[in-house]
């Protein structure tokens, strides 16, 4: 076998290992799992499909910069143009393998080999590689950290949506989500109960959303997050808050059964229901 097949199998060896401990299990999560199932009474109702936490994709290339700077810490510009030399070899072999047309670590290896040659060239004789000094592989670092700050805020946010699409899912079968005040984010747990129900429309939470946008009840008493919602919901339940404020406004003993026509017309002609929202504004203008 060929100096070039032994680093080709490596780096697959590598890709292969990498991308597979990504998919490791948490074996403590399991263990909770199967006492969940062994014991109903610790079963949480209506619980989601668990929310897997963030891993950070595979990527050759950068796998490649990692190994050559391992290689190369304590270097001088002597070692590290011999290494370049050898990449460069590696190179022009791997240019005669259709297999490795794709291949990202190797040219990445060589860019990063070619990086520190030059770092080196300008630090001047005697210097040696420590990528702890390394403007580039500290500003890697910190896009890592931030990257991963990211991950964790967006695996916070999906456990809250989820535990705010149980807590509304209870009060939906308790008959009561109409008596509850929305909070900042529901519009993305309303999301993330239609996802549950394989996308259909959940007419209820949409309704619940419409009068207390109407209403301007719960976090929707700051006007901010009432123009927010006109990017967070879809323009048919936006429809309904429209006619719905219109209509309050003239008839303001109507109750909810009285104004229920007014949800059917929004799922089914929004634009028509927003435009005779806008009329019965101009028609009735506020304190007129």
């Amino acid at each position: 076998m060929t100096g070039i097949e032994l680093r080709h199998n490596r780096r697959a060896a590598d890709n292969a290992l990498a991308a597979a401990r990504s998919l490791i299990p948490d074996h403590d999560c399991e263990a909770d799992d199967d006492h969940a199932l062994a014991d109903p009474a610790h079963r949480a109702p209506y619980a989601p499909p668990r929310v897997a936490a963030p891993r950070e994709p595979v990527d050759p290339a950068r796998i490649g910069r990692r190994v050559v700077r391992r290689q190369a810490r304590g270097m001088d510009a002597r070692a590290v143009a011999a290494a370049l030399e050898d990449a460069r070899f590696d190179a022009r072999q791997a240019s005669r393998y259709e297999d490795l047309a794709d291949d990202l670590r190797g040219p990445a290896e060589l860019a990063e080999w070619e990086r520190i040659a030059a770092l080196l060239a300008a630090a001047g004789p005697g210097a040696v590689y420590d990528p702890d000094v390394d403007d580039v592989v500290q500003a890697e670092l910190a896009a890592d950290v931030a990257a991963a700050a990211a991950r964790e805020a967006e695996l916070r946010e999906a456990l809250r949506i989820a535990a705010r699409a149980n807590h509304l899912q209870v009060l939906r079968d308790l008959g009561t989500l109409d008596q509850a005040e929305p909070a900042e984010g529901d519009e993305a747990v309303r999301d993330e109960l239609t996802r549950r129900a394989g996308g259909y429309v959940q007419a209820d939470v949409d309704a619940w959303l419409a009068h207390a946008l109407a209403a301007h009840r719960g976090h929707y008493r700051d006007p901010a997050a009432r123009e927010a919602a006109a990017g967070l919901l879809p323009p048919p339940v936006l429809a309904h808050a429209a006619l719905l404020g219109q209509l309050l406004r003239l008839v303001p003993g109507a109750d909810a059964d009285q104004l229920a026509f007014a949800a059917r017309l929004a799922a089914t002609e929004p634009e028509a229901v927003d435009a005779l929202a806008a009329v019965l504004t101009r028609a009735h203008p506020e304190g007129s």
